[in-house]
């Protein structure tokens, strides 16, 4: 199922904590980042506010699967605040224009899910920007995630080159939405092959 909290909905309060518990596994205890933990289990910054808006896949039991977190860019978000130099130009800001950030995939997961719930999450955000009104993602990836999310198939381009920040090679991108988007991410082999379940509200 995909939960989406944010505007008139929310997933409820165990699916979120295993999000936050699931970011932590991921990038502090797996990718080593340098990111405040809270009651040493959850992965939670300063940027994780009620304006924030999370999508979340999650078993029948609330057990996370997969997850991302959208952030508006007229508002604090990383690429503008920290990471404005991986840009050529000023980074793409506006109310159509939204930052993915924390794009997690369960450690638990084997190869073939990992792929799976990858893709599953993919086309829905996609879909969400369609039904939200979103024409842009930005975004800041490593360089062989960003590869990735440029090979996807739907209109992505980067927004200057790589840069090395400490250990990291890093790089800004922009992906435009377009009712085209779900299609061309399925022709490339991104499908979402798991139903999409609107969470009620909390």
């Amino acid at each position: 199922m995909l939960f989406t909290q944010g505007d008139a909905t929310a997933a409820g309060d165990a699916v979120m904590r295993a999000m936050f518990e699931a970011r932590k596994r991921v990038f502090v205890d797996l990718l080593g980042w340098d990111l405040p933990v809270l009651a040493d289990r959850y992965e939670i910054d300063q940027f994780d506010d009620a304006h924030a808006r999370y999508l979340i896949l999650a078993d029948t039991d609330q057990s996370h699967l997969a997850s991302a977190r959208l952030l508006p860019t007229q508002r604090p978000h990383l690429l503008a605040d920290l990471f404005a130099d991986l840009c050529d130009g000023a980074p793409p800001t506006g109310p159509d224009t939204w930052e993915i950030t924390r794009f997690c995939l369960d450690r638990d997961l084997r190869a073939a899910e990992r792929r799976q719930w990858r893709d599953a999450l993919v086309q829905g955000l996609a879909c969400y920007a369609l039904e939200h009104g979103i024409r842009t993602y930005v975004g800041v990836a490593e360089q062989a995630w960003l590869d990735q999310i440029l090979a996807f198939g739907w209109h992505a381009a980067p927004l200057g080159r790589v840069r090395t920040l400490g250990t990291m090679h890093l790089g800004a991108l922009r992906i435009d939405i377009s009712a085209e988007t779900p299609a061309l991410l399925a022709a490339n082999g991104i499908h979402a092959q798991v139903p999409f379940v609107q969470a009620e509200a909390a």
